[in-house]
């Protein structure tokens, strides 16, 4: 769909009511069409350590059994979901609040174990698991679908899913440029500090940082998705304020 942009807010941006605001209010005037994905690992991993289950990540991924299936579920696809549609309404973006599995979205396989981990119950989501004809009709009818991460395997199973794969599947499979917002301003050589932005990162550079363990955690599914959308001809894939180039 031509001029379709996609855009990915992580959980420290769901959950913090001032970013929440500033980024609905700047979502919602922004020119449509346009998708926005949205994750909530932030939300899901209080609720573990209330029911005293410590939250298990691996580069950035959750490893997901039964129990933090039903939490991920119910932050994604309940809260988070639905109180992004309110802002978003509050502003007059038309928008519809959408689980990967509903109208069968994102249907995927259950992911098999990477380099020797089982990430549990996780879907394996690529461009080819997108129902595109499901979006654009969402779209021309004039609405603003908001996608959570829990997908499904087409066999009555719910899975988790990283946000970010789920934001790259969706833009590479629509054809559509892709931007990250999150809490910090874009890819930062140090955390701590905001002025060492990088503007632009080759894919060279990214594993070089990552080697030297200035890359690390949930940045680096950002990255490698971004990264390998780009290749697929993604028109345009920015990190923040960090535009990648191949």
């Amino acid at each position: 769909m031509k001029d379709l942009t996609v855009s990915k807010i992580g959980g420290n941006i769901a959950e913090s009511p001032e970013k929440l605001e500033a980024f609905c209010k700047a979502f919602a005037a922004a020119p449509a069409p346009k998708i926005l994905i949205h994750g909530g690992g932030v939300l899901a991993s209080e609720i573990q350590k209330k029911f005293g289950m410590e939250p298990k990540m691996i580069d950035g991924r959750r490893v997901t059994d039964q129990e933090t299936l039903k939490i991920t579920v119910m932050a994604y696809a309940g809260w988070c979901n639905k109180h992004i549609v309110a802002t978003l309404r509050k502003y007059g973006c038309n928008a519809i609040g959408l689980a990967g599995c509903d109208a069968s979205v994102i249907k995927a396989p259950k992911r098999a174990p990477l380099n020797g981990t089982d990430y549990g119950f996780v879907g394996d989501v690529t461009p080819d698991c997108v129902d595109t004809v499901v979006l654009e009709t969402l779209l021309s009818a004039g609405l603003v679908p908001v996608l959570c991460s829990i997908v499904h395997d087409g066999q009555g199973q719910l899975l988790n899913t990283n946000a970010d794969t789920v934001a790259s599947s969706v833009a590479a499979a629509m054809g559509a440029g892709l931007n990250c917002v999150f809490e910090h301003s874009g890819v930062l050589l140090d955390q701590n500090d905001p002025s060492s932005l990088l503007a632009e990162l080759s894919y060279g550079q990214f594993k070089a940082l990552q080697a030297e363990g200035k890359i690390s955690g949930g940045m680096i599914p950002k990255l490698e998705n971004g990264f390998k959308i780009l290749a697929q001809g993604v028109p345009s894939v920015n990190i923040g304020k960090t535009k990648l180039k191949i």
